[in-house]
């Protein structure tokens, strides 16, 4: 028997494998759909996830401006943040956002979903949110990924 067969293999930056996909938000309910491109990030559908590691892919989200939220949370759903000053919170519904800046929905969906820590900070920059199916990473020469099939 070969015991070196037995060694626990953990990705690093040089064996992670890398890739460029493509998913779009068309239609995709924003939670599940935030969660899937969650996991495409951190890597977990992959066979070599290592938790500590960067080994997931970069996801090009396309049509970000068609994505569905349920029930009334377009209009009842509140985002909130703070300026840093006194008095400074601020507040604004999903539907304010959408109409001004839609992809803000999608990136702050998926990053409420990704660790919080550097490792979260580094996966963020994997994501690349676009209104509309152009978008300026044709040289990375990405492929489609169907979210269904992802579980």
């Amino acid at each position: 028997m070969d015991t070196l067969s037995y060694k626990t293999i953990s990705a690093n930056k040089t064996t992670a494998g890398k890739e460029w996909v493509i998913v779009d938000a068309d239609g995709q309910v924003l939670g599940r759909f935030a969660s899937k491109v969650a996991k495409i990030l951190r890597g977990k559908n992959k066979p070599l996830f290592t938790p500590h590691a960067d080994c997931g892919d970069n996801v090009i989200v396309i049509n970000a401006e068609k994505v569905v939220l349920t029930g009334k949370k377009m209009s009842d759903k509140v985002y909130i943040r703070h300026t840093g000053y006194p008095g400074g919170q601020r507040q604004q519904t999903a539907s304010e956002i959408m109409a001004k800046f839609p992809e803000r929905l999608v990136e702050k969906a998926v990053k409420g979903m990704l660790p919080k820590n550097s490792l979260g900070r580094k996966l963020y920059t994997n994501l690349h949110v676009v209104i509309g199916a152009d978008h300026k990473h044709e040289a990375q020469k990405p492929k489609v990924v169907d979210l269904n099939t992802i579980k």
